[in-house]
Protein backbone atom coordinates (compact mmCIF):
# COMPACT_ATOMS: atom_id res chain seq x y z
CA UNK A 1 0.00 0.00 0.00
CA UNK A 2 1.79 3.63 -0.91
CA UNK A 3 2.11 5.69 1.63
CA UNK A 4 -0.84 9.33 1.51
CA UNK A 5 -0.39 12.25 2.61
CA UNK A 6 -2.02 11.54 5.54
CA UNK A 7 0.09 8.50 5.98
CA UNK A 8 3.01 11.30 5.85
CA UNK A 9 1.82 13.00 8.42
CA UNK A 10 1.16 9.48 10.85
CA UNK A 11 4.84 8.90 9.61
CA UNK A 12 5.77 11.76 11.03
CA UNK A 13 4.73 11.59 14.27
CA UNK A 14 5.90 8.13 14.92
CA UNK A 15 9.44 9.23 13.77
CA UNK A 16 9.33 12.61 16.79
CA UNK A 17 8.55 9.22 19.17
CA UNK A 18 11.22 7.42 18.19
CA UNK A 19 13.84 10.18 17.90
CA UNK A 20 12.79 11.34 21.06
CA UNK A 21 11.70 14.68 20.05
CA UNK A 22 7.89 14.01 20.97
CA UNK A 23 6.13 15.19 24.17
CA UNK A 24 3.48 13.15 24.02
CA UNK A 25 3.02 10.52 26.50
CA UNK A 26 1.43 7.74 27.58
CA UNK A 27 -1.43 6.19 24.79
CA UNK A 28 -0.51 8.82 22.41
CA UNK A 29 2.81 8.54 22.49
CA UNK A 30 1.60 4.75 21.71
CA UNK A 31 -1.24 5.61 19.02
CA UNK A 32 1.10 5.81 15.87
CA UNK A 33 2.30 2.63 16.48
CA UNK A 34 -0.95 1.09 16.39
CA UNK A 35 -3.03 -0.54 13.86
CA UNK A 36 -0.90 -3.24 11.64
CA UNK A 37 -1.59 -6.18 14.48
CA UNK A 38 -5.37 -4.79 15.14
CA UNK A 39 -5.76 -5.54 11.11
CA UNK A 40 -3.71 -9.02 11.42
CA UNK A 41 -5.82 -9.81 14.74
CA UNK A 42 -9.21 -9.94 12.47
CA UNK A 43 -8.19 -13.19 11.25
CA UNK A 44 -8.42 -14.50 14.88
CA UNK A 45 -11.70 -13.61 15.72
CA UNK A 46 -13.44 -14.63 12.13
CA UNK A 47 -16.21 -16.79 11.11
CA UNK A 48 -14.52 -19.52 11.57
CA UNK A 49 -13.29 -19.05 15.28
CA UNK A 50 -17.04 -18.73 16.28
CA UNK A 51 -17.86 -22.20 15.06
CA UNK A 52 -15.18 -23.89 16.40
CA UNK A 53 -15.17 -21.88 19.76
CA UNK A 54 -19.66 -22.41 20.02
CA UNK A 55 -18.80 -26.16 19.11
CA UNK A 56 -15.75 -26.72 21.78
CA UNK A 57 -18.00 -24.63 24.26
CA UNK A 58 -21.27 -26.76 23.37
CA UNK A 59 -19.44 -30.22 23.68
CA UNK A 60 -16.80 -29.78 26.29
CA UNK A 61 -18.21 -27.01 28.36
CA UNK A 62 -14.79 -24.85 29.22
CA UNK A 63 -12.25 -27.67 28.54
CA UNK A 64 -10.72 -26.10 25.78
CA UNK A 65 -9.96 -22.96 26.99
CA UNK A 66 -6.22 -23.71 27.46
CA UNK A 67 -6.29 -24.59 23.72
CA UNK A 68 -7.47 -21.25 22.92
CA UNK A 69 -4.94 -19.18 25.17
CA UNK A 70 -1.97 -21.38 23.92
CA UNK A 71 -3.32 -21.08 20.60
CA UNK A 72 -2.91 -16.96 21.09
CA UNK A 73 0.56 -16.91 22.85
CA UNK A 74 1.61 -18.78 20.07
CA UNK A 75 0.07 -15.84 17.51
CA UNK A 76 2.10 -13.08 19.58
CA UNK A 77 5.13 -14.90 18.97
CA UNK A 78 4.05 -15.58 15.87
CA UNK A 79 2.73 -11.71 14.63
CA UNK A 80 5.64 -10.13 16.09
CA UNK A 81 7.99 -12.23 14.27
CA UNK A 82 5.95 -11.56 10.69
CA UNK A 83 5.96 -7.94 11.55
CA UNK A 84 9.49 -7.86 12.74
CA UNK A 85 10.85 -9.61 8.84
CA UNK A 86 9.12 -6.78 7.28
CA UNK A 87 10.19 -3.50 9.83
CA UNK A 88 13.78 -5.02 9.68
CA UNK A 89 14.25 -5.81 6.23
CA UNK A 90 11.54 -3.65 4.08
CA UNK A 91 10.36 -6.38 2.37
CA UNK A 92 7.53 -9.27 2.98
CA UNK A 93 7.65 -12.73 3.84
CA UNK A 94 6.34 -13.96 0.56
CA UNK A 95 9.34 -11.70 -1.38
CA UNK A 96 11.77 -13.46 0.53
CA UNK A 97 10.72 -16.94 0.09
CA UNK A 98 10.65 -15.60 -4.05
CA UNK A 99 14.42 -14.40 -3.81
CA UNK A 100 15.80 -17.05 -1.90
CA UNK A 101 14.11 -20.08 -2.84
CA UNK A 102 14.32 -22.52 -6.11
CA UNK A 103 11.37 -21.49 -8.62
CA UNK A 104 9.62 -24.85 -8.01
CA UNK A 105 9.53 -23.89 -4.42
CA UNK A 106 8.16 -21.13 -4.34
CA UNK A 107 5.48 -21.62 -7.18
CA UNK A 108 4.29 -24.76 -5.03
CA UNK A 109 4.39 -22.03 -2.23
CA UNK A 110 1.51 -20.11 -4.33
CA UNK A 111 -0.66 -22.31 -4.74
CA UNK A 112 -0.55 -23.89 -1.48
CA UNK A 113 -1.61 -20.03 0.13
CA UNK A 114 -3.26 -19.57 -2.80
CA UNK A 115 -5.79 -22.81 -1.60
CA UNK A 116 -5.73 -21.48 2.12
CA UNK A 117 -6.51 -18.23 1.69
CA UNK A 118 -9.90 -19.43 -0.87
CA UNK A 119 -10.58 -21.79 2.68
CA UNK A 120 -10.16 -18.74 4.90
CA UNK A 121 -12.18 -16.77 2.39
CA UNK A 122 -14.85 -19.05 2.56
CA UNK A 123 -14.70 -19.03 6.28
CA UNK A 124 -15.26 -15.44 6.33
CA UNK A 125 -17.59 -14.89 3.79
CA UNK A 126 -20.07 -17.82 4.79
CA UNK A 127 -19.46 -16.20 8.29
CA UNK A 128 -20.66 -12.93 7.11
CA UNK A 129 -23.91 -14.17 4.22
CA UNK A 130 -24.88 -16.15 7.19
CA UNK A 131 -25.12 -13.94 9.93
CA UNK A 132 -27.12 -10.97 7.42
CA UNK A 133 -29.58 -14.37 6.38
CA UNK A 134 -30.22 -14.39 10.80
CA UNK A 135 -30.23 -10.67 11.70
CA UNK A 136 -32.74 -9.75 8.57
CA UNK A 137 -34.14 -12.90 7.17
CA UNK A 138 -32.85 -12.62 4.03
CA UNK A 139 -31.66 -15.91 2.11
CA UNK A 140 -28.68 -16.81 2.26
CA UNK A 141 -26.79 -15.92 -1.28
CA UNK A 142 -29.10 -11.98 -0.88
CA UNK A 143 -26.75 -11.91 2.54
CA UNK A 144 -23.34 -13.18 -0.14
CA UNK A 145 -24.04 -10.33 -2.23
CA UNK A 146 -25.01 -7.77 0.13
CA UNK A 147 -21.28 -9.08 2.02
CA UNK A 148 -19.76 -8.48 -1.47
CA UNK A 149 -20.72 -4.84 -1.36
CA UNK A 150 -19.75 -4.04 1.76
CA UNK A 151 -16.34 -5.50 1.59
CA UNK A 152 -15.70 -3.82 -1.76
CA UNK A 153 -16.46 -0.40 0.02
CA UNK A 154 -14.00 -0.70 2.53
CA UNK A 155 -11.26 -1.83 0.62
CA UNK A 156 -12.26 1.73 -1.46
CA UNK A 157 -10.65 2.93 2.04
CA UNK A 158 -7.27 2.02 0.36
CA UNK A 159 -7.03 4.75 -1.94
CA UNK A 160 -6.79 7.41 1.53
CA UNK A 161 -3.65 5.27 2.64
CA UNK A 162 -3.52 2.71 5.86
CA UNK A 163 -4.78 4.64 8.27
CA UNK A 164 -8.79 5.27 7.57
CA UNK A 165 -8.77 1.11 6.38
CA UNK A 166 -6.93 0.11 10.24
CA UNK A 167 -9.45 2.38 11.73
CA UNK A 168 -12.37 1.48 10.37
CA UNK A 169 -10.57 -2.78 11.00
CA UNK A 170 -10.33 -1.94 14.71
CA UNK A 171 -13.78 -0.06 14.96
CA UNK A 172 -15.53 -3.72 13.56
CA UNK A 173 -12.76 -5.64 16.23
CA UNK A 174 -14.72 -3.26 18.80
CA UNK A 175 -18.05 -4.08 18.09
CA UNK A 176 -17.36 -8.12 18.26
CA UNK A 177 -15.79 -7.06 21.73
CA UNK A 178 -18.75 -4.78 23.24
CA UNK A 179 -21.11 -7.89 21.70
CA UNK A 180 -19.16 -10.57 23.22
CA UNK A 181 -19.68 -8.63 26.69
CA UNK A 182 -23.01 -8.39 26.02
CA UNK A 183 -23.10 -12.26 25.82
CA UNK A 184 -21.35 -12.78 28.87
CA UNK A 185 -23.11 -10.74 31.27
CA UNK A 186 -26.18 -12.74 29.93
CA UNK A 187 -25.08 -15.93 29.99
CA UNK A 188 -23.34 -15.36 33.55
CA UNK A 189 -20.62 -18.23 33.17
CA UNK A 190 -19.47 -20.20 36.26
CA UNK A 191 -16.38 -20.00 38.30
CA UNK A 192 -15.53 -23.41 37.24
CA UNK A 193 -14.76 -22.03 33.75
CA UNK A 194 -10.87 -21.81 35.44
CA UNK A 195 -10.62 -25.56 35.21
CA UNK A 196 -10.19 -25.12 31.68
CA UNK A 197 -7.06 -23.93 31.50
CA UNK A 198 -5.59 -27.04 33.16
CA UNK A 199 -4.88 -28.93 29.27
CA UNK A 200 -6.28 -32.02 28.39
CA UNK A 201 -8.81 -33.90 25.68
CA UNK A 202 -11.61 -36.07 26.22
CA UNK A 203 -11.28 -38.25 22.62
CA UNK A 204 -10.39 -37.88 19.72
CA UNK A 205 -13.50 -35.06 18.94
CA UNK A 206 -12.43 -32.85 21.18
CA UNK A 207 -8.55 -33.26 19.75
CA UNK A 208 -10.36 -32.42 16.31
CA UNK A 209 -11.90 -29.36 17.19
CA UNK A 210 -8.74 -28.41 19.67
CA UNK A 211 -6.85 -28.55 15.81
CA UNK A 212 -9.58 -26.56 14.06
CA UNK A 213 -9.06 -24.33 16.76
CA UNK A 214 -5.80 -23.90 16.30
CA UNK A 215 -6.33 -23.49 12.30
CA UNK A 216 -9.01 -20.87 13.57
CA UNK A 217 -6.27 -18.82 15.98
CA UNK A 218 -3.09 -19.06 13.81
CA UNK A 219 -3.50 -17.91 10.93
CA UNK A 220 -1.14 -18.85 7.86
CA UNK A 221 -2.29 -15.81 5.46
CA UNK A 222 -1.99 -13.19 7.68
CA UNK A 223 1.60 -14.19 8.88
CA UNK A 224 2.13 -13.58 5.09
CA UNK A 225 0.14 -10.01 5.74
CA UNK A 226 1.78 -9.47 9.03
CA UNK A 227 5.32 -8.60 7.28
CA UNK A 228 4.22 -6.26 4.07
CA UNK A 229 1.84 -4.29 6.75
CA UNK A 230 4.82 -3.43 8.85
CA UNK A 231 7.53 -3.18 5.82
CA UNK A 232 6.97 0.39 4.52
CA UNK A 233 4.88 1.82 7.21
CA UNK A 234 7.48 3.85 9.40
CA UNK A 235 10.82 4.29 7.34
CA UNK A 236 13.47 3.64 9.91
CA UNK A 237 16.88 3.46 8.70
CA UNK A 238 19.18 3.19 11.75
CA UNK A 239 19.78 0.60 13.73
CA UNK A 240 18.72 2.25 17.38
CA UNK A 241 15.46 3.88 15.04
CA UNK A 242 14.80 0.08 14.03
CA UNK A 243 14.71 -1.08 17.90
CA UNK A 244 13.08 1.80 19.35
CA UNK A 245 10.51 0.91 16.30
CA UNK A 246 10.50 -3.01 17.19
CA UNK A 247 9.57 -2.08 21.20
CA UNK A 248 6.11 -0.52 19.48
CA UNK A 249 5.63 -2.61 17.27
CA UNK A 250 5.77 -5.59 19.86
CA UNK A 251 3.30 -3.43 22.22
CA UNK A 252 0.97 -3.35 19.41
CA UNK A 253 0.83 -7.60 18.82
CA UNK A 254 0.82 -8.03 22.52
CA UNK A 255 -2.47 -5.70 22.87
CA UNK A 256 -4.11 -6.69 19.52
CA UNK A 257 -3.45 -10.68 19.90
CA UNK A 258 -4.06 -10.54 23.31
CA UNK A 259 -7.79 -8.67 23.01
CA UNK A 260 -8.23 -11.68 20.26
CA UNK A 261 -7.33 -13.93 22.66
CA UNK A 262 -9.77 -12.59 25.19
CA UNK A 263 -12.71 -12.34 22.74
CA UNK A 264 -12.00 -16.42 21.79
CA UNK A 265 -12.65 -17.13 25.41
CA UNK A 266 -15.48 -15.13 25.88
CA UNK A 267 -17.11 -17.11 22.38
CA UNK A 268 -16.18 -20.31 24.15
CA UNK A 269 -17.27 -19.91 28.10
CA UNK A 270 -20.75 -17.89 26.52
CA UNK A 271 -21.26 -21.07 24.85
CA UNK A 272 -20.23 -23.37 27.25
CA UNK A 273 -22.55 -21.76 30.16
CA UNK A 274 -25.64 -21.01 27.17
CA UNK A 275 -25.58 -24.69 26.01
CA UNK A 276 -23.28 -27.51 27.35
CA UNK A 277 -24.40 -26.56 31.37
CA UNK A 278 -28.12 -26.37 30.35
CA UNK A 279 -27.95 -30.01 27.91
CA UNK A 280 -27.60 -28.76 24.41
CA UNK A 281 -24.41 -30.32 23.86
CA UNK A 282 -25.78 -30.61 20.12
CA UNK A 283 -25.94 -27.14 19.67
CA UNK A 284 -22.57 -26.93 17.09
CA UNK A 285 -24.40 -25.12 14.14
CA UNK A 286 -24.52 -21.22 13.86
CA UNK A 287 -27.69 -21.03 12.94
CA UNK A 288 -29.06 -23.68 16.08
CA UNK A 289 -26.96 -21.13 18.42
CA UNK A 290 -28.92 -17.79 17.08
CA UNK A 291 -32.20 -19.31 17.44
CA UNK A 292 -31.16 -21.08 20.57
CA UNK A 293 -30.13 -17.74 22.23
CA UNK A 294 -33.58 -16.20 22.40
CA UNK A 295 -35.79 -18.36 24.12
CA UNK A 296 -32.65 -18.73 26.51
CA UNK A 297 -31.25 -15.17 26.94
CA UNK A 298 -33.72 -13.16 25.22
CA UNK A 299 -33.35 -11.10 21.66
CA UNK A 300 -30.56 -9.01 22.95
CA UNK A 301 -27.81 -12.19 23.13
CA UNK A 302 -29.12 -13.27 19.78
CA UNK A 303 -29.35 -9.60 18.11
CA UNK A 304 -25.58 -9.33 19.48
CA UNK A 305 -24.04 -12.81 18.20
CA UNK A 306 -25.65 -11.77 15.05
CA UNK A 307 -24.13 -8.53 14.97
CA UNK A 308 -20.52 -9.65 16.27
CA UNK A 309 -20.71 -12.37 13.64
CA UNK A 310 -21.61 -9.86 10.63
CA UNK A 311 -18.78 -7.75 12.01
CA UNK A 312 -16.18 -10.57 11.86
CA UNK A 313 -17.28 -11.72 8.54
CA UNK A 314 -17.07 -8.42 6.75
CA UNK A 315 -13.67 -7.36 8.70
CA UNK A 316 -11.92 -10.46 8.02
CA UNK A 317 -13.50 -10.79 4.57
CA UNK A 318 -11.54 -7.89 4.25
CA UNK A 319 -8.30 -8.88 5.39
CA UNK A 320 -8.33 -12.01 3.41
CA UNK A 321 -8.59 -10.11 0.12
CA UNK A 322 -5.39 -8.22 1.18
CA UNK A 323 -3.54 -11.10 1.91
CA UNK A 324 -4.85 -12.69 -0.90
CA UNK A 325 -3.28 -9.93 -2.99
CA UNK A 326 -0.23 -9.93 -0.86
CA UNK A 327 0.35 -13.55 -1.40
CA UNK A 328 0.01 -13.63 -5.36
CA UNK A 329 2.53 -10.54 -6.15
CA UNK A 330 5.21 -11.43 -3.43
CA UNK A 331 5.18 -15.02 -4.56
CA UNK A 332 5.04 -14.57 -8.48
CA UNK A 333 5.16 -11.02 -9.14
CA UNK A 334 1.73 -10.24 -10.45
CA UNK A 335 -1.26 -8.76 -9.42
CA UNK A 336 -4.86 -8.21 -9.98
CA UNK A 337 -7.28 -5.31 -8.96
CA UNK A 338 -8.81 -6.11 -5.67
CA UNK A 339 -12.39 -6.19 -7.31
CA UNK A 340 -11.33 -9.16 -9.03
CA UNK A 341 -9.69 -10.77 -6.58
CA UNK A 342 -12.69 -10.71 -4.50
CA UNK A 343 -15.57 -11.82 -7.17
CA UNK A 344 -12.65 -14.78 -7.76
CA UNK A 345 -12.10 -16.00 -3.75
CA UNK A 346 -16.13 -15.41 -3.21
CA UNK A 347 -16.89 -18.54 -5.97
CA UNK A 348 -16.25 -21.25 -3.45
CA UNK A 349 -18.56 -19.86 -0.63
CA UNK A 350 -21.32 -19.08 -3.41
CA UNK A 351 -20.81 -22.83 -4.57
CA UNK A 352 -21.48 -24.60 -0.59
CA UNK A 353 -24.35 -21.84 -0.88
CA UNK A 354 -25.89 -22.63 -4.31
CA UNK A 355 -25.41 -26.70 -3.27
CA UNK A 356 -26.83 -26.07 0.51
CA UNK A 357 -23.97 -27.77 1.88
CA UNK A 358 -24.29 -27.33 5.72
CA UNK A 359 -22.40 -23.87 6.20
CA UNK A 360 -21.05 -24.51 9.53
CA UNK A 361 -19.96 -27.72 8.51
CA UNK A 362 -17.73 -25.81 6.01
CA UNK A 363 -16.82 -23.21 8.52
CA UNK A 364 -15.48 -26.08 10.79
CA UNK A 365 -13.74 -27.83 7.86
CA UNK A 366 -11.91 -24.75 6.50
CA UNK A 367 -10.18 -24.42 9.89
CA UNK A 368 -8.66 -27.78 9.96
CA UNK A 369 -7.61 -27.39 6.30
CA UNK A 370 -6.07 -23.61 7.63
CA UNK A 371 -4.03 -25.51 10.15
CA UNK A 372 -2.33 -27.97 7.70
CA UNK A 373 -1.01 -24.34 5.66
CA UNK A 374 0.45 -22.88 9.78
CA UNK A 375 4.11 -24.76 8.86
CA UNK A 376 4.14 -24.02 5.24
CA UNK A 377 4.23 -20.04 6.55
CA UNK A 378 5.84 -20.24 10.24
CA UNK A 379 9.17 -22.34 8.62
CA UNK A 380 10.35 -20.18 6.26
CA UNK A 381 9.35 -17.02 8.98
CA UNK A 382 11.63 -19.19 11.36
CA UNK A 383 14.21 -20.04 9.10
CA UNK A 384 14.75 -16.18 7.92
CA UNK A 385 14.47 -14.54 11.03
CA UNK A 386 17.17 -16.68 12.92
CA UNK A 387 19.56 -15.57 9.89
CA UNK A 388 22.09 -13.14 10.68
CA UNK A 389 22.29 -12.14 6.65
CA UNK A 390 19.44 -11.00 6.57
CA UNK A 391 18.52 -9.50 9.53
CA UNK A 392 21.89 -8.46 10.80
CA UNK A 393 22.35 -7.59 14.73
CA UNK A 394 18.11 -7.80 15.07
CA UNK A 395 18.68 -11.52 14.59
CA UNK A 396 16.33 -13.67 16.35
CA UNK A 397 18.23 -14.57 19.83
CA UNK A 398 18.30 -18.76 20.59
CA UNK A 399 15.82 -18.93 22.80
CA UNK A 400 12.99 -17.14 20.67
CA UNK A 401 14.47 -19.62 17.48
CA UNK A 402 13.86 -22.45 19.79
CA UNK A 403 10.36 -21.79 21.22
CA UNK A 404 8.99 -21.34 17.24
CA UNK A 405 10.50 -24.09 16.35
CA UNK A 406 8.85 -26.33 19.24
CA UNK A 407 5.26 -24.41 18.03
CA UNK A 408 5.98 -25.38 14.75
CA UNK A 409 6.53 -29.28 15.53
CA UNK A 410 4.15 -28.94 17.98
CA UNK A 411 1.54 -28.01 15.00
CA UNK A 412 3.07 -30.48 12.46
CA UNK A 413 2.67 -33.89 15.03
CA UNK A 414 -1.05 -32.31 16.08
CA UNK A 415 -2.05 -32.06 12.02
CA UNK A 416 -0.50 -35.57 11.27
CA UNK A 417 -2.48 -36.99 14.24
CA UNK A 418 -5.58 -35.20 13.06
CA UNK A 419 -5.09 -36.65 9.39
CA UNK A 420 -4.65 -40.34 11.50
CA UNK A 421 -7.18 -40.14 13.60
CA UNK A 422 -9.96 -39.09 10.30
CA UNK A 423 -8.54 -41.74 8.56
CA UNK A 424 -8.85 -44.38 10.81
CA UNK A 425 -12.44 -42.51 12.16
CA UNK A 426 -12.57 -40.36 15.35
Amino acid sequence: MLAKPKDHALQTKALEVLTQRSGRRGLARLLPFLGPAFVASVAYMDPGNFATNIAGGAQFGYLLLWVILSANLMAMLIQFLSSKLGIVTGKNLPEHIAERWPKGVVWFYWLQAEAIAMATDLAEFLGAAMALSLLFGIPLWMGAVLTAGFTFAILGLQSQGFRPLEAVITALVAVIALAYVVQLFLSHPGPEFVQGFIPRFQGGESLYLAVGILGATVMPHVIYLHSDLTKNRIPTESLDLKRRLLHYNRMDVVLAMGFAGLINMAMLAAAAATFFFTGRSEVADLEVAYQTLTPLLGPLAAVAFGVALLASGISSSVVGTLSGQVIMQGFVGFTVPLWLRRLITMLPALVVIWIGYDPTAALLLSQVVLSFGIPFALIPLLVFTAKPEIMGELVNSRWVTAVGWLIALLIIALNLYLLFQTLVGR
